[in-house]
């Protein structure tokens, strides 16, 4: 049994569907599901709740502990979906992502004003050479991103409908996410980010 364990620990793509998993789940639910908006989101949520138990007993039978990002979401998917399903009302669950931006934003802010920047400590090995300046406007600019995520999260599920929401979290955030994390990069080199462009031979 342990030989099993420690096999599955080295495959990338058991982390990759216990990250990703669980909303990729979430998004086929609702695309699947027939009914109205509400019926598809209210299925879809029992469903994301459900996955994200499994992931987290996965990560506990595996690695035994669950990381620190899969417990928070994980926490808020099963709270904020409860109350959804409870009173079938699909704006908490829609308010899940902004709190957990505003967590992000809070957490960068909090190491900014104590001098302990949090990305550094975590992303350090992804960005060798980087100077203090660098990772400093690094923080800013991500803390600045998770609350423009976290407030047009808000504007997207006050304003417009479910279905609308959904695409948005799917076709949106994501490729959002990915662009801003490119927009970086000249920053990131200016400040003495050290790139592997070195010919082989």
């Amino acid at each position: 049994m342990n030989g099993e364990n420690n096999e599955a620990k080295k495959n990338p793509w058991i982390n990759v569907a216990l990250d990703y998993g669980p909303l990729a789940l979430f998004f086929l639910a609702y695309n699947l599901a027939p009914g109205i908006a509400l019926f598809k989101l209210l299925v879809a949520t029992g469903v994301f709740m459900v996955a994200m138990i499994a992931a987290m007993i996965t990560a506990v039978a595996l690695y035994k502990r669950i990381p620190p990002m899969m417990a928070l979401t994980g926490v808020l998917v099963v709270v904020f979906g409860g109350l959804t399903l409870y009173f079938r009302d699909a704006r908490f669950i829609q308010m899940k992502p902004t709190i957990i931006y505003g967590i992000l934003a809070a957490l960068l802010a909090f190491g900014l004003a104590t001098g302990r920047p949090l990305l550094q400590q975590v992303l350090g090995q992804s960005f060798p050479g980087l100077s203090p300046i660098g990772w400093r406007k690094l923080t800013v600019n991500w803390m600045v991103f998770f609350v423009a995520l976290a407030i047009a999260n808000e504007v997207v599920r006050l304003n417009f409908s479910e279905t609308a929401w959904v695409y948005f979290k799917t076709w949106g955030v994501i490729p959002l996410t990915f662009l801003f994390a490119l927009a970086n990069l000249p920053m990131l080199t200016k400040h003495g980010l050290e790139l592997d462009d070195k010919p082989k031979g």
